[in-house]
């Protein structure tokens, strides 16, 4: 088990640690709590357009760059539809480095129009480039609002529509930042060569000055319960007519949400996997064909994707996905199939925590769950699972009533 370490500084920022001496190097990664679901409707992009902005430079350190690169560090950051999420590694001897860098920027960003068009401007051309110019880059634009009514995750992280990161304004995004860019909204994770105390005195000295801001109290709309099959199928300029399947899913924090994930890796987890096995390799129905859940903290989605192989019509691929999905939620699933599936998360979880940034990242993560020590939880978690609860799991989850499909087709020529 991990030694974990917590303080909170009276601003509300919750640090976490972990000492790991086998590494010269350490983590920080900062978890702020805002993601696509927190954007106005009329408003998307903003927590993606922040990702950027955060390295546009800050009120103090211009380049934000250049001082990490100096002291032999790295960085990145990515968001999803609840949070966004940045991490940094330097070496121990320039930790320091570190804390000043988040610091200053979680104090107050460069609020410039030079800033929010340069950054603006990379935004809108990731989006163009993901969603209109490849092929089935509108899958989330298509398939979210056909399944989310209601709640927030009807949009994908990049935004609804390019517009709406076209017409930001400055103040928009300044507010937008007050808003939930605080140390009360804040995990920050650190971990390799540092003691905790350490830790503790860096962040107390970088951090604590920062104000506590009044955050936007988030009340997100319930999504209805699904009572009828929806589809959609579009026509597009694509290389293969393909199959994306919805199954609305339970939260997080439900305890049916490792039967989800391990169903979603007996059906696709490797080349003995049933989908793989049975549709790809013994009937050659499908070329490709994956199911994964979206791992998201409010109710998610099981999605099973697939690309049918040459000569087979999209309506015998999805029956043949259906034909699948009832043996699943009708017989038990052999106790030795499901040992493998067990075995093989326990083996990933065992070699991701030896990575400190790994930990560093978790740690975030299980605190902003509910407390970084679940993390150790995991894999009992997995274990716990029963082959009749992924039947029961398995029969409520894949019926018509829950299930959404888009359906790519090839333009005529």
């Amino acid at each position: 088990m991990l030694q974990i370490n917590k303080h909170t500084l009276a601003n509300g920022l919750k640090l976490v640690h972990n000492r790991d001496v086998s590494t010269q190097m350490v983590a920080l990664n900062v978890l702020y709590q805002v993601g696509a679901r927190d954007e106005h409707p009329d408003h998307t992009g903003f927590a993606h357009l922040f990702e950027h902005l955060m390295f546009g430079g800050s009120q103090n350190i211009p380049d934000y760059d250049t001082p990490l690169q100096l002291a032999g560090g790295e960085n990145n950051a990515w968001t999803n539809n609840d949070i966004t999420n940045y991490y940094l590694t330097v070496p121990k001897q320039n930790v320091e480095i570190g804390f000043w860098l988040e610091s200053d920027r979680m104090l107050c960003l460069d609020f410039s129009s030079k800033s929010l068009e340069v950054q603006r401007g990379v935004v809108m051309e990731e989006f163009k480039q993901r969603c209109l110019n490849r092929p089935y880059g509108d899958t989330g634009h298509l398939l979210r609002p056909l399944v989310y009514k209601e709640h927030p995750y009807q949009w994908p992280t990049i935004g609804k529509e390019l517009n709406h990161i076209a017409q930001a304004t400055l103040q928009e995004v300044e507010d937008f930042f007050f808003s939930f860019y605080a140390p009360n909204n804040a995990i920050l994770a650190v971990t390799g060569n540092i003691t905790f105390e350490e830790a503790v005195r860096l962040a107390e000295k970088w951090f604590g000055p920062i104000p506590r801001r009044e955050l936007k109290k988030r009340n997100l709309p319930a999504e209805p319960q699904q009572t009828e099959e929806r589809r959609l199928t579009v026509e597009r300029n694509v290389p293969i007519e393909s199959l994306y399947m919805a199954f609305r899913m339970c939260d997080r924090m439900h305890p049916d949400y490792y039967a989800y994930d391990i169903l979603s890796d007996i059906l696709s987890n490797g080349r003995s996997s049933r989908l793989i096995q049975h549709l790809v390799h013994d009937r050659q129905i499908f070329s490709s064909i994956d199911a994964h859940i979206s791992g998201s903290i409010d109710a998610g989605l099981f999605h099973i994707t697939g690309k049918p192989a040459n000569g087979v019509s999209l309506e015998d691929a999805e029956k043949a996905v259906w034909e699948e999905l009832q043996i699943i939620s009708n017989e038990l699933i052999d106790e030795e199939e499901l040992e493998k599936v067990k075995n093989k998360f326990e083996s990933t979880q065992i070699f991701g925590n030896l990575n400190y940034l790994n930990v560093a990242t978790n740690l975030a993560w299980f605190e902003m769950l509910s407390r970084a020590e679940d993390m150790d939880k995991e894999v009992e978690n997995y274990r716990a699972v029963t082959s009749q609860q992924l039947m029961d799991v398995a029969r409520k989850a894949f019926t018509r009533t829950n299930y959404s499909v888009l359906i790519y087709k090839k333009i005529e020529s």
